[in-house]
């Protein structure tokens, strides 16, 4: 067997599957847990390069790959092919080029410092070109992007919708770390990445997750309790347990334990617990401020306002949009659902809950178009220009919602409404005053279609398998060190490990530049990360 191997570089995670070149079946899936760099989300990593260098970061980024290739074990250990495909960022770092454009928004700065744009279309390079790799003596297939910040996995999601062929106002949206969106109006796409976080990924929240087997993936509220349900060994959902979301007591067990929630999860929590009134925004009724689960995995007031802000980006970017477009949130026919999230998740709950343009006709659930599209370019070159033709004809309009006085306003909004308690009419009466399309609570049923049952239809012969541990630490030996630990006792994921002067941090655990706690913590002062050095 002549292998390949397509990976999704997600912020959130990686996944990827072995794939056998000849017949085109898949045999093997792996997904990590995290991202391998510091942080979790984009913009995390992106600081964390360009200030403790790009070439650490790139280091982070293959020695993880190297530990999927391991666990997916190729024929004879040989990998023939590899097809990678994410946002600019991951795929700048993957490579080994400069991110230094996508770094700075402004034009203007861009020019005081001489910053170049870096090509990035679609390209089929050897191996021996990519820092880390130059033993596998392979081909690496790179799909291109439609602009230098609108990457191949938003010109996946785009290709993969179906969205071109539609004559509807429609819009497709990966409910992922990044939360790119697409809006068609016409012959014209306007796109943005409302860089949600990850709390739709079911990290930041407490108890969250990914999706990953022995997690609740869904909520229904039934006759004053809380119906679990859960994803199993293949990732398919299945009932859990009914439980009182006072205490956690079992009304009723189910036959698998739970070990956390996912983003699609805490999504549906929210939607049944504001129509039952359990949640009043921004508050938790219940006398502990927070509700239980199966298997003592809770959902606090701290979640619900990282839930509300990621829920909130996600609509602002969709305002955002339709403004940039000139149209109303109401002429928004079509939406399109991408991800994990946006597969695992209740459509109509989130339709209910504000992650979908309130009037639309039709929901379209997808899968992760990024691995789709990786598989694809993996088996045919002819797909891979095909793509780079799409990408060139696309006549795109790139929001920048950073800069962007629409993203603003609309977002302050969102959060007031969300971790302020701010009525849901002020939030309505606001938007218009500033003349921006407003929004309305549902007042029709979409008819939803599911394309895939799971994010990751086919995960082969072999099986699924979740690696834990993506083998990537930052180490340095500190002078000055006193030995007294409080720069482990303060990490909050416990990835900082100290013994005898030497610091090692497990950086996909490390929540980067938004945390440093550590640094804080160090009262003598030595821990610096420029002298962190990447081990395998």
């Amino acid at each position: 067997m002549r292998t390949g191997i397509a990976i999704d570089l997600g912020t959130s995670g990686f996944r990827a599957q072995k794939v056998d070149l000849d017949s085109g079946e898949i045999k093997r899936t792996v997904i990590t847990m995290r991202n391998p760099l510091p942080g979790a989300n984009v913009m995390d990593h992106l600081d964390f390069a360009m200030t403790y260098g790009q070439d650490k970061a790139h280091e982070l980024v293959i020695n993880a790959f190297r530990h999927i290739v391991d666990e997916l074990e190729p024929e004879n250990g040989k990998v023939n092919r590899i097809a990678i495909c994410g946002n600019p960022i991951q795929l700048s770092l993957f490579q080994g080029i400069p991110i230094d454009d996508l770094a700075y928004a402004g034009e203007r700065k861009k020019q005081l410092m001489d910053i170049q744009e870096q090509e990035r279309y679609a390209a089929i390079i050897d191996s021996t070109q990519i820092k880390g790799l130059e033993d596998l003596d392979c081909k690496i297939v790179i799909p291109p992007a439609i602009k230098h910040e609108v990457g191949a996995d938003a010109l996946a999601l785009i290709v993969k919708s179906g969205m071109l062929d539609s004559e509807d106002i429609t819009i497709a949206t990966d409910y992922g770390t990044n939360a790119e969106m697409a809006l068609k109006v016409g012959t014209v796409i306007y796109t943005g990445s409302a860089a949600a976080g990850p709390a739709l990924e079911g990290q930041e929240i407490e108890d969250g997750s990914i999706a990953r087997p022995f997690v609740i993936s869904d909520i229904e509220f039934n006759d004053g309790n809380l119906r679990n349900f859960l994803l199993d060994e293949e990732m398919n959902t299945v009932q859990g347990s009914l439980v009182n979301y006072k205490n956690g007591d079992v009304v009723e067990g189910g036959s698998i334990k739970a070990s956390g929630i996912t983003g699609t999860g805490v999504i549906a929590l929210i939607d049944e617990a504001m129509e039952n009134g359990i949640i009043q925004l921004p508050n938790v009724k219940t006398s502990d401020k927070m509700l239980h689960l199966q298997d003592n995995v809770n959902f606090t007031e701290k979640d619900l306002v990282e839930a509300g802000r990621a829920i909130g980006a996600i609509r602002a970017g969709h305002v955002t949009l339709c403004n940039a477009a000139g149209i109303s949130m109401e002429d928004v026919q079509v939406a399109y659902m991408s991800g994990a999230a946006g597969t695992y998740m209740d459509a109509l709950k989130a339709h209910r809950i504000g992650m979908i343009p309130y009037n639309v006709s039709n929901v379209c659930q997808i899968g992760n178009t990024s691995l789709i599209v990786a598989k694809e370019i993996l088996l045919s070159e002819d797909r891979l220009w095909e793509l780079q033709k799409i990408a060139r004809d696309i006549v795109g309009t790139h929001v920048m919602f950073a800069t962007d006085e629409a993203f603003k306003e609309t977002y302050i909004l969102e959060l007031s409404y969300w971790n302020e308690g701010m009525p849901f009419k002020a939030l309505k009466k606001f938007l218009k005053k500033k003349g921006l399309p407003t929004i309305d609570i549902v007042k029709k049923t979409p008819e939803v279609e599911k394309r895939v049952k799971k994010d990751i239809p086919d995960l082969g012969n072999e099986g699924l398998s979740v690696l834990e541990k993506v083998g990537t630490y930052l180490k340095m030996e500190v002078e000055g060190c006193i030995d007294c630990h409080q720069c482990m006792e303060i990490c909050p994921n416990n990835a900082l490990k100290e013994e005898e002067r030497n610091v090692s941090i497990r950086t996909d655990l490390c929540d980067g530049a938004h945390c440093q706690k550590c640094i804080h913590a160090c009262p003598e002062d030595v821990l610096d990360w420029n002298k962190l050095k990447v081990m395998g």
